[in-house]
């Protein structure tokens, strides 16, 4: 059985990673193998398999139906011309200023938004900025790498933070004041790198965004209030939860009705405005990338899956013995997201060691190693870094990189011969950092 269920999994990431090859949708290949691997343990002729599954269904949803709540605010922002006001005012004639704004500006934009969103905006207003095609390349570099710290440090940053911030691993203000300065490490030795490589000038003077730059029927003081009340409920979220003790994605459901009802009220004052008006909430709730909630969807239940046939704590029995010391296993994993997706090694990772309680630590046979795998313990906050971060070093290592490889036409070689090196000199400063930190903090 176990073999099967290996081979499935394999089988199946292997077609993922093939994607653009096969033409084959990661989504449908997600879904036929977490359905496969469940089969394969419901035919082993184990009793308890529906409720395992359904426990592992309740964990995933919680995640999915956050990301859905956060997609969607995302897209009332965009579909409202908000991040045209972050970004449309940005005037400077220096090239290694714009980088640092332009870096800066995405580190922090990538841990309230998504990467990917946060890659597309800030490779939009590079385009109106930079001319020079060899210097938009380390420009699109600085941006993956920066999108790609910016999400580690932030709880609502990345799916992977979300997974463990909404597992109970983490908590917000400790991943944020532990992360913080090791994420922004990793991306100030690429930029001081990628500035050595652009001239002094290339920049050009854009002009301060109007009401005409924005979409038809959407005021600037309209634009403003989306953009200032969608934030806000972003960040509200990690608040909700400390405030409640609920899961995060009720904190995440709430900001959206906000935003929803302050809107249904906006535009029902119009009554000329047809209820269809492409800026609703229930028209913007249709273009959710629904394949991407469907491949998490399965790659997480297919992942539940080895963790009920115990792949996995055989493998995390297997790491405690041949290495049993989290740094080195946590940079593995970084170094391996730069080929694999982080979100299945994050998954696996969380099945392979439970959260550790003040029980279990006690009892272990070497405490201190357990109360690494403790909530807010030393291992996860180094997962969610290495995770993160480790997907900057190629190019195919994250969804900031494949969409800044598909609109900036960048090579595969030329990233790995030029960023790599780079990005992997962050990567490990910012181990680095943690260790420190670790050494002086506890």
């Amino acid at each position: 059985m176990i073999v099967s269920i290996v081979a499935i999994f394999v089988a199946g990431y292997a077609c993922i990673a093939l994607e653009s090859r096969l033409k084959i949708d990661k989504a449908a290949v997600a879904l036929l193998m977490s359905a496969a691997v469940w089969s394969v343990l419901a035919l082993s002729g184990r009793a308890d398999v529906s409720s395992e599954l359904m426990s592992h269904l309740g964990d995933t949803c919680q995640t999915l139906i956050f990301l859905i709540g956060a997609m969607t605010i995302v897209g009332m922002i965009d579909a409202h011309g908000g991040f045209s006001i972050l970004t449309g005012r940005i005037s400077t004639r220096r090239g290694h200023r714009l980088l640092w704004i332009i870096a800066v500006m995405t580190f922090f934009m990538s841990a309230v938004l998504d990467n990917m969103t946060t890659t597309i905006i800030m490779i939009m207003v590079m385009r109106r900025l930079v001319g020079s095609t060899h210097e938009r390349l380390w420009f699109a570099s600085v941006i993956i790498i920066a999108a790609n710290c910016g999400g580690a440090w932030s709880p609502i940053g990345d799916v992977t933070t979300i997974m463990l911030w909404t597992g109970g691993n983490v908590g917000a203000v400790p991943l944020i004041t532990r992360l913080l300065l090791p994420c922004a490490v990793a991306l100030a030795i690429p930029a001081a790198v990628a500035m050595r490589r652009i001239g002094r000038g290339g920049g050009t003077v854009v002009a301060h965004i109007g009401s005409s730059t924005l979409p038809a029927g959407v005021t600037p003081a309209l634009s403003r209030a989306v953009l200032i009340v969608g934030v806000a409920g972003l960040l509200f979220v990690p608040v909700f939860k400390s405030l409640t003790g609920l899961p995060p994605y009720m904190g995440m459901m709430l900001s959206l009705a906000v935003l929803w009802v302050m809107t249904e009220i906006v535009y029902a004052r119009n009554r000329g405005r047809d209820s269809e008006q492409p800026n609703r909430v229930s028209r913007v709730v249709r273009t959710i990338d629904m394949p991407t909630i469907l491949f998490f969807l399965g790659i997480l239940l297919a992942v539940a899956g080895l963790q009920s046939a115990g792949v996995l704590s055989s493998a995390a029995d297997f790491l405690n013995r041949a290495v049993h010391h989290v740094f080195p296993i946590a940079t593995v994993v970084g170094l391996m997201s730069s080929i694999i997706d982080n979100v299945p090694l994050v998954a696996a990772c969380m099945g392979m060691y439970p959260i550790a309680d003040a029980a279990a630590v006690a009892s272990a046979a070497d405490p201190s190693y357990a109360a690494a795998f403790a909530h807010d313990g030393i291992f996860w906050h180094l997962l969610t870094y290495c995770a993160g971060v480790g997907g900057s070093i190629l190019i195919i290592g994250s969804a900031a990189g494949v969409v800044a490889m598909g609109l900036e036409k960048i090579d595969f070689g030329w990233y790995l011969r030029h960023a790599a090196l780079p990005a992997l000199a962050g990567y490990a400063a910012g181990i680095a950092v943690i260790y420190l930190e670790y050494l002086l903090l506890g």
